[in-house]
């Protein structure tokens, strides 16, 4: 493999840490959910079979490992649907990364599917390599099925059980990634129970669904489609299903949002880019090896370069992809940068930014509301669990000190409201 596009460790400088999106189908699904803002890049390759061959499979994977610079060394696989690839396309990425990998070298595997094609035959390749795979579902049948669908337009919930099933026969670690929308946005308590209790997923990312409103030809105006969540109804679905969390779950399930806030309440990187001051490092790879700035931006504008032409890190270093990062942190109105929850949000992804501060500034995340009524009720909680972590004790114990309240006692968050009115709940 010295001779063909992969690359050995020693022939790619290291680069500051960077995460690619592999879709080795590209956007092509064999579901047609109704929010999914990817089916359309089909478009951007009209003559494109949307299977990576061999040729990209390499680059893609020598080069990633070549440049990672710590001990660990992450291979993702998303969509569209990953998993129509068949069983030999990830055995083979496998064998190539064993290939590659240098001798002190780490990969992890992951992948994030809807869970509908996953045989036991695949299964056993993830349980053998310890993949990791992500399961779309949004919440139990009636709300999952809203938007959920396949493409003759039949509900898809039953057939992810039995992929989740097949999982777990396997022993196969999973997490849940779940949009929030119209169809689940006023439930957020009863999706949490079912994915924490029914499902048993530990490890849940919670995912707005913003689509702008391409049904008036208003497609990058501020107005959004029926399908996605209101902003002060995400930022319900997140406080409920926090006050639930820091009062029972703290330590057993781990929540994107959550885990993000408590890093940003302890001065740390928050792990998500979303809440990170710049971006760019969260990069997505076409079939055809075409990489682009983020998931969110595969277009024309954003199309970086080809791996098989230019190489992977030169790619990613290069001054429209840094451009393209540090534009998140530059292009904010004052209103976000005077915001008493910045250090925690930093004006969210650069997507969302389609509406106007109160002064009529551009740049405002369609989001805000949402997000500064979760921020602000979580600081209480979050500076105890802080405080915790400080004296090298653990986050957990947050439970105790809310448990040791009287419904009619001041919360704990230091709020001044009573207990039952606030995270007492």
């Amino acid at each position: 493999m010295s001779d063909g596009a992969g690359t050995r460790q020693s022939d790619v400088p290291a680069l500051a840490p960077f995460h690619v999106l592999a879709k080795p189908t590209g956007a092509i699904c064999n579901l047609d959910c109704a929010y999914c803002f990817y089916l359309e890049k089909e478009d951007l390759y009209p003559d494109g079979r949307f299977r990576m061959d061999d040729s990209v499979l390499e680059a893609y994977i020598g080069q990633l490992l070549a440049s990672q610079a710590g001990p660990e060394a992450t291979v993702a696989w998303q969509g569209g649907e990953p998993a129509i690839m068949g069983v030999d396309f990830y055995r083979r990425a496998v064998q190539i990364a064993e290939e590659l990998r240098a001798p002190d070298q780490r990969v992890v595997y992951t992948i994030q599917t809807n869970g509908t094609l996953l045989s036991d035959e695949l299964c056993e390749v993830f349980a053998e390599h310890d993949f990791l795979v992500g399961i779309s579902i949004d919440g139990p049948r009636e709300m999952h099925d809203a938007h959920r669908v396949d493409k003759r337009g039949q509900p898809t919930y039953d057939r992810v059980i039995e992929g989740l099933e097949r999982l777990a026969a396997h022993r196969v670690e999973f997490n849940v990634l779940c949009t929030v929308n119209s169809a689940n946005e006023d439930h957020p308590l009863e999706v949490y129970r079912h994915l924490r209790d029914d499902l048993g997923a530990e490890f849940i990312q919670f995912i707005p669904v913003v689509e702008h409103d391409t049904a008036t030809g208003e497609g990058t105006g501020q107005r959004v489609s029926g399908r996605s969540v209101a902003p002060d109804a995400w930022g319900r679905f997140l406080i409920d299903v926090f006050d639930t969390w820091v009062t029972r779950d703290v330590g057993r399930v781990f929540v994107n949002h959550f885990d993000a806030g408590l890093a940003s309440w302890l001065g740390l990187p928050p792990g998500m880019c979303i809440f990170a001051e710049t971006c760019g490092d969260a990069l997505a790879l076409e079939h055809n090896g075409d990489l682009y700035s983020c998931d969110h931006f595969v277009d024309g504008r954003h199309r970086l370069g080809n791996i098989t032409e230019t190489s992977l890190p030169e790619l990613v270093g290069s001054d429209a992809q840094r451009a393209f990062g540090n534009a998140k942190r530059d292009t904010l109105p004052s209103y976000c940068r005077e915001c008493e929850v910045f250090f925690a949000c930093h004006g969210e992804c650069p997507k969302n930014r389609f509406t106007t501060t109160p002064a009529g500034d551009p740049g405002l995340n369609y989001l805000c509301a949402g997000y500064k009524a979760f921020f602000g009720h979580v600081d209480g909680p979050m500076r105890l669990m802080a405080d915790l972590l400080r004296q090298g004790r653990h986050a957990d114990e947050v439970m105790k000190i809310f448990a040791t309240a009287g419904r009619n006692e001041p919360c704990p968050c230091g709020s001044g409201r009573k207990a039952k009115l606030c995270h007492g709940r």
